[in-house]
Formats: C-alpha cells, sequence, structure tokens
C-alpha cells in the first residue's frame, strides 16, 4: 500500500520543538487518523513535522501525494488549527473588536469575498466545483453568513468559514485540531456526515488531532497517541477504544477542593439579591437582529447554562454583562444594581467579574511568562501594565496549582499547548474570586482529565455564598453539577 506520508527517526530542526524520543509515522493510502493526547503531550509538535512547519532533519520524512498533486506540501495538506477556529491575528485584533461595528470600513472583508478568493485560488472555475461550492454551503449553512463581515462571526460560525475556505482548496489531506468544539449540536453531526462523504466520493484523507477519546468519530480508521512527548505505536481504532473504555477519569483531588472552599471573603464584595437584569434588549447589527426583546434575570447564587445554535448571539449577550459590546449603554440592563449608564463606573463593575472566551484566548498574543498572565486578571487587562505585588503573585501561583500548572510560571504563554493556554486563562478568570463567573465555553481543547478538573473547581467554587456563574456550552456532559437553571437563544433568521 502506498505511503502517502513517512516520517522515519524524525526529529525536529530546532531543539525547542524536538519530542523526548524520534518519530517512526506513516500515512498510508486511504487511511483516516486521529492523533489523541492529554494536553501538553506533543500533539502540536507532531503535526508541525508532518506538516513541514518544523522541518525535520534530511531524509526524515518523505511525501507521495500521487500523479495529479499539486507542487507544494501546503498546497496537498491543509491544517485548520485550534486558533483558526477564533479567526486569523493580524496584530491589530482586540477584544472588543468583534462588536465595533465602527471598526469597519470599505476594506473589512465579508465571508462571500474571502470564500469566493479562496474558490478562485484553487482552481478553474468549472461547473463541477461550483456544484461543490454550493454543496458546501448548504451542509455548513453558510448562505446566511456570505453578507456578514468577518470579524462579526462568532467562534461557532468562524469554524463553519474556515472548513469551508480549506475544503474549497481541494486538498489530498486535511487536518483539523479539535474539529467539533465551538459547533452546535446539528453542526458537529453535519461535520461528521460531510468528512465521511468526502473521505468517500472524493478520497480526501483525514487527520484529526484531538484532545478526548470520545470526539474519535467512526469513520477514522487508526489511531497515533502521544504520551508525555513520544509518540506510541499506532493501532485500529477499535483497538484504541477497547483499551481506553474502562478508564477513570480523575478530578480535582480533596485538598484542593477544600483549598477553594477555605479562601478568605474580601471586605469589598457586592452583596446584592439581583446580579444581571435585562429588560427588552435588541442587539441589531445592520439588518441583522441578534437579540430581539430579551428580558433575563439572574440572582445571586445562581448557577446558569447558556446555550444555542451558532450565532444565536450567546457571546453577544455576555459581552452586554462585561460591557465589551458598545451597545451594552442603550439597552436597559443592570448589574450589582447598578443601572448601565447611570454613572457607574465599568472597571469599578469588572472587578467583581471573572471572565473567559474564545474571544479573549484570540485576543492573547502576548508572549509573556504565564504568571503574568495570570496576574492580569487582577486587573482586567490584556497584558501586564502594573507590576504586581509578592501577595498578589502567591494568590496567582495558588491558583495556577489548582490548575495543575505548576512548573509552568515562568513558561512564556505561546509556547505552551492550546489546553494549557485555556487553562492558564481559567487561573487568570478565578483569580480576583469574583462573585460573577462569566465562562464562555471553558472547556474548550481541554483533555477528559483537565476538563474534569475544571468542572470539579467550578463546583467548588460555587459551593462558597455570594457566588454567581453564567457558563456557555453545547455539550450537556461539560455542565459542572452546580448548574441549576439554564436558557438556550435561537438564531434570528
Amino acid at each position: 500500500m502506498r505511503e502517502i506520508i513517512r516520517i522515519t527517526n524524525g526529529k525536529a530542526r530546532m531543539p525547542e520543538w524536538q519530542l523526548k524520543a524520534t518519530v517512526d509515522f506513516q500515512l498510508l493510502e486511504g487511511e483516516h487518523i486521529a492523533i489523541v493526547g492529554e494536553n501538553g503531550s506533543g500533539k502540536t509538535k507532531l503535526v508541525d513535522m508532518i506538516t513541514g512547519k518544523h522541518p525535520v532533519f534530511p531524509d526524515q520524512c518523505t511525501y507521495d501525494f500521487g500523479s495529479e498533486a499539486k507542487k507544494l506540501v501546503s498546497e496537498n495538506i491543509k491544517y485548520i488549527t485550534f486558533r483558526d477556529s477564533y479567526g486569523s491575528y493580524d496584530g491589530s485584533y482586540y477584544l472588543q473588536q468583534r462588536w465595533n461595528q465602527m471598526e469597519i470600513d470599505e476594506e473589512t472583508p465579508t465571508v462571500g469575498k474571502l470564500l469566493e478568493d479562496a474558490f478562485a485560488y484553487a482552481g478553474e472555475d468549472t461547473p463541477e466545483r461550483r456544484e461543490f461550492q454550493r454543496h458546501l454551503y448548504d451542509l455548513f449553512c453558510i448562505e446566511h453568513l456570505l453578507d456578514k463581515y468577518i470579524v462579526l462571526l462568532s467562534s461557532g460560525e468562524m469554524r463553519k468559514f474556515q472548513l469551508t475556505k480549506m475544503l474549497l482548496a481541494d486538498p489530498k489531506i486535511l487536518m483539523m485540531d479539535n474539529p467539533f468544539i465551538g459547533l452546535d449540536i446539528e453542526t458537529r453531526e453535519q461535520l461528521r456526515n460531510l468528512l465521511e462523504t468526502l473521505s468517500r466520493e472524493r478520497g480526501l484523507q483525514i487527520i484529526l488531532i484531538l484532545s478526548k477519546a470520545d470526539d474519535i468519530p467512526s469513520f477514522i480508521t487508526h489511531v497515533w497517541e502521544m504520551k508525555d512527548q513520544v509518540l506510541m505505536p499506532k493501532t485500529t481504532r477499535e483497538e484504541f477504544l477497547a483499551k481506553n473504555d474502562s478508564k477513570a477519569i480523575e478530578g480535582l483531588d480533596e485538598e484542593k477542593r477544600q483549598a477553594i472552599l477555605d479562601i478568605p471573603y474580601k471586605n469589598n464584595e457586592y452583596n446584592t439579591k439581583k446580579v444581571v437584569e435585562m429588560h427588552k434588549v435588541k442587539i441589531r447589527y445592520g439588518n441583522r437582529t441578534i437579540l430581539n426583546e430579551l428580558d433575563w434575570l439572574v440572582e445571586n447564587g445562581e448557577h446558569w447554562a447558556l446555550s444555542g445554535q451558532n450565532g444565536a448571539g450567546k457571546s453577544t449577550l455576555l459581552s452586554l454583562v462585561c460591557a465589551d459590546n458598545p451597545q451594552s449603554y442603550a439597552c436597559d440592563i443592570t448589574l450589582f444594581d447598578h443601572k448601565r449608564g447611570s454613572g457607574e463606573t465599568i472597571w469599578d463593575i469588572k472587578k467583581h467579574i471573572g471572565y473567559v472566551s474564545p474571544e479573549m484566548h484570540r485576543a492573547y498574543q502576548k508572549d509573556i511568562a504565564c504568571i503574568k498572565i495570570v496576574a492580569s486578571g487582577l486587573h482586567d487587562s490584556v497584558g501586564l501594565y502594573v507590576k504586581p505585588k509578592e501577595e498578589d503573585y502567591e494568590i496567582c501561583r495558588f491558583w495556577m496549582k489548582i490548575f495543575g500548572l505548576e512548573g509552568l510560571e515562568d513558561r512564556t504563554f505561546l509556547k505552551l499547548s492550546s489546553g494549557e493556554q485555556r487553562l492558564v486563562l481559567l487561573a487568570r478568570a478565578f483569580v480576583k474570586d469574583p462573585e460573577l463567573l462569566i465562562l464562555d465555553e471553558p472547556l474548550h481543547g481541554l483533555d477528559a482529565h483537565n476538563g474534569q478538573i475544571v468542572k470539579d473547581v467550578i463546583d467548588a467554587f460555587c459551593q462558597r455564598t455570594n457566588k454567581t456563574l453564567v457558563m456557555v456550552s453545547h455539550y450537556k456532559e461539560e455542565y459542572p453539577k452546580c448548574i441549576d437553571n439554564e436558557i438556550y437563544l435561537k438564531r434570528n433568521l
């Protein structure tokens, strides 16, 4: 059987990108594989070797894409990274950009323009390719997004866009990092069916990089597992699932749980019966209505799950609470008994809110020490502009230990895996012991072990008095036990 990709005794040229052992890897014709492993196990380093981003020593990596292959490896292998699901970063992106309509000018591209450019770049304009384009648009329900500006897409919509753009290039191999995160239930099933159809009808070979074994779809034939920076031998999907089926998932240990419960309360806490109150909130962008006449009351001590379709307005709703959305000042919104726009300082209110989101993960492109990222949560900044006191750093170290990040305090943020980055940003959200915790897709990219730890941390934190939670997730199994209320948003057509 033809070897499409072969790495023999592979070792990255740059020492900082090397794994603990040399790599022997092959992708055979007709195979569809999953690369699985815990956060920080080395999956990204392996993928960078496969794609040529971090070249291996001479003659250690060979490719055979067939007689109809394009010239460059990058044209035959398309890779959608974890960060691609949030959108590209051009140095000008900032946390609130998505909700700032005033930032849009004639040079801001629409979804339709970018997809049409991708279609034109990939090959000739033939009836067959146009039919494939329409097929993709229908499967991903992209049609209603074509006139939408790219900077206004939700994280789920951005993932649909990235997948469509990559598939329009008609690659030989499609690689995707955690492809199902951020997608609603309907779209996840559509994606599984689409990938299976493409693999069968167009000969596309698929490589998925996954943090959880539960996400391995049925069309995958083989699994490569990364363990502690070492690539394990290849197994069939059935063999891998049988071996991992009985593994118990460990969560937060009792000592750490008790340490959270024992955190002393602050003297300057807000203690109000109503934490969030919205009346007839309406948000529009041009002729597109995102939220329409929404009423919502969150009372002290409640723990809400916020779910809904991609593009239904979940993150927009949270941006109103956090005052990241300029339209929030035109809405009837009250936080901690302070009516928005009545003269209160939003920075004073933000001191009582802990927040993490896909937009925040995208905005954090500062390669500074992780402990400084956590410390920035004390001042609600993207980056550290106020020098923390030693006692502040002690609090940061406490929360990093809670999330299993001991030893990474001085490691710079961009050198971490995407899962480790998410844990750092979660520690940042908890570091000031907020009264209101807003977690938008907090388990994105986390393996089963770290996902369980995060759920246990949330549960322990919310056992304390005067703690209110709003959490976004598309997965019911990601809900912590403390969830006692739920709101579901439908997309306005």
